[in-house]
C-alpha cells in the first residue's frame, strides 16, 4: 500500500526538494503536498497547482504521460504546441507542451520535461488565470531556482567586470544583428556607456518596412514603461524639493484621488502609487479598449471603480493606472493651478528632461512622429512580417506617466549616466540628493526569486550582481533601460518590432556574458526563442477560420455594448467578418473551441489576439471577453 501524502503549508520562502533530490523554493503560503514520486505546491486560492513528478522513461513524450497519469490521469486536453529549449541550470533535452483549453475554463495549462542524472522531472502547470496572474512573481521563485540534484545556480559574485573593449563591443553588435534577423524586428537601437563614457551609440535596421532610412542614436521610439523611471524620478526631485515627502498620503496632495476601497485609498501614500505592491490589479483592457476622450481626469475617475484583488503589500502586482495617478500626483503638486495632464508635461519638460539635457524625448506625438521616428511592426497571423495599428498607442496619452514618452538612445543614456553617477550631472554638478533617488531602488515586492520592484524599478540579482532596469512595451515598441552600478556600466536598447522583448531579455544577458565571462547562452536563446515563438504561432494559426466561419459569424449581432469597454459594431464585408470598436477596427477570425463554443478573435496586426467567446446573456446574442482576473460581457441591442 503506498504511503498517505504529507501536507505542509508553509510561512515563508522554504528551500524544498523533491524525490531525486532537485530543489526549488516553496512560496510563503502555499501547500505542499508530497506524494512517493510527485511533489504538488498548491496557492492559498487552492483553485491552482504545480506538479514536480520524477520518473523514468526512454523519451521526453513517455516522461511527460507517465506524468500526468501521476497528476491527473483523466486529464483530455488537446495538445497544441511543442517545443524544445536549450540545456541550461544542468537540465538537459527540455521540452515544452502547450494545451488547448476553453475560453470558459480560464485555465492555463502548460507541460514540461527535463532530465538529469539519469531521470525525468515532469513539470505540470494546471492554473486559473486569475490565480496566475496575481501570483506570477510567487510563480516565478518556484521555477528561477529549479535545479537538478548536486548543482549550483552561475554567479558573478566577486568577478571584476570586464572592460567593454573594441572586441566586446564587437560581439554586443553581432548579437543584436543575429537577434534582428531571426526575430524579423526592423530596426534596433542602442548604446552603451562604462566609466560615465558613451563607448556605442548606434542602430541596426529601418525605421519603417519598406523604407530605406536607417535607425540610429538620435531614432525616437515609444518608451512605453520605461516611462515610468523617469516620471518616479520627477517625483525624486520633488521630494528633494520638500514639495511632500515619500510617505505624504495622496489625498493630502491630491484630495479627487480615490479607488474603489475606502481603506485601501487611506492607506495609499506617495511611494506606493508606483510600488506596484498595493494589491491593485492590471485592469488594461479599460483603456485599451475605450479610450476616445479620456483624459487625465477620467483615468483617475476609472481607479475610483477599481478594487485590490490582493493583500496590501503581499504580492506584486502591476497597474498601469495607478502609475498614471503618481505622476498626476507629483503634477498637481509642482504645477496646482493646471489641468493635471498639462502640469505633468510642465513638471517632466522642468525638472527632469531640460536639466538632464534630454532634448529629444517628449508627449507631443505630432512633434515626433515629425522626426527622425520609427513605425511600430509585428508579426501577422502567417507568421509575416508586418506594420503594426500604431493608432492604438493613442490609448496611452491620458495615462501617459504610465508609458507615454517618445525617446532615443541618446536622451536616455543621459538620463542612465546620471542614475549610475548618483544624483550628479556631467559638469559634477549635484541634480538630486542621492536619498530621494535611491529610495526608488529600494526593494520592495518580490518578483521571482531574484528581483525585487522598487518605485518605477526593477532589482535584479539574479547573478548575484545587481542589475537595475525597466522595461516598455506598446504595440510594435519594446524597450528596456538598465544599468550595473558595480561594473559603472548602464545600456539601452530600443526596437520596434513585437518580437522585441526576445531581443532586450537577452541583451541584457549578453551584457553581463561580456562583462564577467559569463557562459555564452545569450546568442542560443535568442534563436530558440524566436524558433518556438514562430511554431507557437503556427500551431495556433491551424486552429482559426479566416475568414471566420460563415455559420458561426451569422449568429452575431449587428451592435453590441458593454458599460466598461464601450461598443462593437459588426459588419460583414464579402466573406469577412469585421469588428469595429470605434477607437480601432480589425477583421476576426473564428475558433472552435474543445467545449463546443466559438471564438471570434481579432486578426489586426498590432491588436492580434483581442479573444470574444460568443454566447448568450438574458436571452439576447454576446460577447465575452477576459482578462486574467476580469470579466466584461457585451450585450447585443
Amino acid at each position: 500500500m503506498a504511503a498517505a501524502p504529507v501536507v505542509k503549508t508553509v510561512a515563508e520562502d522554504t528551500p524544498w526538494t523533491d524525490g531525486d533530490g532537485n530543489t526549488f523554493i516553496v512560496p510563503a503560503g502555499w501547500k505542499v503536498t508530497t506524494f512517493e514520486a510527485m511533489t504538488v505546491l498548491t496557492p492559498p486560492e487552492g483553485d491552482s497547482h504545480v506538479a514536480f513528478v520524477n520518473v523514468s522513461a526512454a523519451t521526453p513524450e513517455a516522461a511527460r504521460d507517465l506524468g500526468w497519469k501521476a497528476y491527473k490521469p483523466d486529464a483530455k486536453w488537446p495538445l497544441l504546441t511543442t517545443t524544445d529549449a536549450p540545456d541550461r541550470d544542468g537540465w538537459q533535452k527540455a521540452r515544452s507542451f502547450g494545451y488547448q483549453t476553453s475560453p470558459a475554463e480560464k485555465l492555463i495549462v502548460q507541460a514540461g520535461v527535463m532530465s538529469a542524472n539519469n531521470r525525468w522531472l515532469v513539470t505540470l502547470v494546471d492554473f486559473k488565470e486569475a490565480t496566475g496572474e496575481k501570483r506570477g512573481g510567487q510563480i516565478g521563485k518556484i521555477f528561477n531556482h529549479l535545479y537538478p540534484k548536486g548543482y549550483t545556480g552561475e554567479s558573478f559574485k566577486g568577478k571584476t567586470p570586464a572592460k567593454l573593449d573594441a572586441a566586446k563591443l564587437e560581439a554586443l553588435k553581432k548579437f543584436v544583428a543575429d537577434a534582428e534577423k531571426a526575430t524579423g524586428v526592423p530596426g534596433v537601437s542602442f548604446g552603451v556607456i562604462q566609466d560615465g563614457k558613451t563607448i556605442f551609440a548606434g542602430g541596426i535596421g529601418v525605421r519603417e518596412l519598406g523604407k530605406k532610412e536607417p535607425v540610429d542614436a538620435k531614432t525616437l521610439f515609444m518608451i512605453a514603461s520605461n516611462t515610468k523611471s523617469l516620471t518616479t524620478l520627477m517625483l525624486a526631485k520633488l521630494v528633494d524639493a520638500k514639495k511632500f515627502t515619500w510617505e505624504t498620503a495622496v489625498t493630502d496632495v491630491l484630495p479627487t484621488f480615490k479607488l474603489g476601497s475606502d481603506a485601501v485609498t487611506k492607506q495609499i501614500q506617495i511611494k506606493h502609487l508606483i510600488c506596484a505592491c498595493t494589491g491593485m490589479p492590471r485592469q488594461d483592457l479599460e483603456w485599451l479598449m475605450e479610450w476616445k476622450g479620456s483624459t487625465p481626469e477620467t483615468v483617475l475617475t476609472s481607479l475610483g471603480t477599481m478594487v485590490p484583488t490582493s493583500k496590501f503589500g503581499e504580492l506584486f502586482q502591476y497597474s498601469n493606472l495607478m502609475a498614471a495617478a503618481g505622476g498626476y500626483t507629483g503634477a498637481h503638486a509642482a504645477y496646482p493651478k493646471l489641468e493635471l495632464g498639462a502640469a505633468y508635461d510642465k513638471a517632466m519638460q522642468t525638472l527632469v528632461f531640460d536639466p538632464l539635457g534630454m532634448k529629444a524625448t517628449t508627449f507631443d506625438y505630432a512633434k515626433a512622429l515629425r522626426a527622425n521616428h520609427a513605425m511600430p511592426h509585428g508579426i501577422d497571423i502567417d507568421g509575416q512580417p508586418a506594420h503594426d495599428a500604431m493608432a492604438e498607442n493613442y490609448s496611452v496619452i491620458s495615462a501617459r506617466p504610465a508609458g507615454g514618452a517618445w525617446s532615443n538612445v541618446e536622451d536616455l543614456l543621459k538620463y542612465v549616466a546620471m542614475e549610475l553617477a548618483e544624483g550628479k550631472l556631467p559638469d559634477g554638478k549635484d541634480y538630486v540628493a542621492k536619498e530621494p533617488l535611491f529610495a526608488r531602488r529600494a526593494p520592495g515586492v518580490a518578483v521571482g526569486a531574484d528581483g525585487h520592484y522598487g518605485m518605477g524599478l526593477f532589482i535584479r540579482t539574479k547573478y548575484d550582481v545587481t542589475v537595475i532596469d525597466h522595461g516598455g512595451d506598446l504595440i510594435g515598441y519594446h524597450s528596456d533601460m538598465m544599468w550595473i552600478p558595480e561594473a559603472k556600466v548602464g545600456a539601452v536598447i530600443l526596437t520596434n518590432g513585437d518580437l522585441g522583448p526576445s531581443i532586450r531579455n537577452q541583451f541584457q544577458r549578453k551584457l553581463l556574458e561580456l562583462l564577467y565571462d559569463g557562459k555564452p547562452e545569450a546568442d542560443e536563446n535568442i534563436a530558440t526563442g524566436a524558433k518556438n515563438y514562430f511554431t507557437d504561432l503556427a500551431a495556433g494559426r491551424k486552429l482559426l477560420a479566416v475568414p471566420a466561419d460563415a455559420a458561426q459569424a451569422t449568429k452575431l449581432a449587428a451592435h453590441y455594448k458593454n458599460a466598461s469597454l464601450g461598443e462593437i459594431k459588426v459588419t460583414h464585408v464579402g466573406a469577412k467578418t469585421l469588428f469595429d470598436f470605434g477607437e480601432f477596427k480589425s477583421e476576426v477570425s473564428s475558433q472552435a473551441n474543445p467545449d463546443g463554443t466559438t471564438t471570434f478573435s481579432t486578426i489586426q496586426p498590432g491588436v492580434i489576439g483581442f479573444d470574444f467567446l460568443a454566447g448568450e446573456a438574458s436571452g439576447k446574442p454576446s460577447l465575452t471577453i477576459h482578462d486574467g482576473q476580469h470579466e466584461y460581457v457585451f450585450t447585443s441591442n
